[in-house]
């Protein structure tokens, strides 16, 4: 699908590391996430509990980012991007991703459907930097659409934000009918906006312009 690049766009991909600790093979992991960040803009994901749990159960959530970005560095791996497991964030994971310079695609546009009542996340409608409580800033691109999402405004004709930005995870592609998706509204996306990576958005934004801070984009 990357190589493919529907509609023009190029996209991204956020991996986890390999979870050695779970038997996973981190040569081959390594070989494969070569092979995507060689494609378009490779980012950190953070399953901080195991492969299929992606929340963390327990402290260390910013500590746990730091160790994973060091290792993919150390890997021959230039992550520029992250988003967390499960849409989760803290205050450290963000002081994490400031420290790695990261750009944190975590935020986002709408509450997570499936999150649980008093979960946390992080809301912003556009890309914004925001202030974090140690004074980094930390830059972000929210998510604003799954595949139903955007299926659901392109066929309504309905506004588009300023950023449309889309995600969709790989076990997606293993669904005949959700791949179809993916190879369909990204063209019909590109009719209405020009596509562009999340690198090349983060390179042009002003992000000195319309400063947020931490607390304002926390919700739970």
């Amino acid at each position: 699908m990357q190589e493919r690049r529907p509609g023009g766009f190029a996209i991204a991909a956020l991996v986890r590391p390999a979870h050695v600790a779970a038997g996973e093979d981190e040569a081959r992991w390594c070989e494969r996430a070569g092979e995507a960040a060689a494609r378009a803009p490779f980012g950190q994901h953070t399953h901080w509990t195991g492969p299929g749990h992606a929340r963390p159960t327990t402290g260390g959530t910013g500590a746990r980012v730091l160790a994973e970005g060091r290792r993919l560095r150390e890997l021959g791996l230039e992550p520029t991007l992250f988003c967390g497991g499960g849409w989760y964030t803290d205050a450290e994971v963000a002081e994490a991703c400031a420290r790695l310079g990261y750009v944190d695609c975590t935020l986002r546009a709408a509450r997570p459907p499936y999150l649980e009542e008093g979960g946390p996340w992080a809301a912003l409608a556009d890309p914004r930097s925001i202030r974090l409580p140690s004074g980094s800033r930390l830059r972000a691109v929210p998510t604003t659409h799954s595949l139903g999402d955007l299926a659901r405004v392109l066929r309504r004709r309905g506004a588009l934000p300023q950023v449309t930005h889309v995600y969709f995870h790989d076990t997606d592609l293993l669904d005949g009918r959700r791949r179809a998706l993916v190879r369909v509204l990204l063209p019909l996306l590109a009719r209405r906006a020009a596509p562009l990576d999340l690198d090349s958005l983060a390179a042009r934004l002003a992000w000195d312009d319309g400063e947020v801070a931490w607390d304002d984009v926390v919700r739970l």
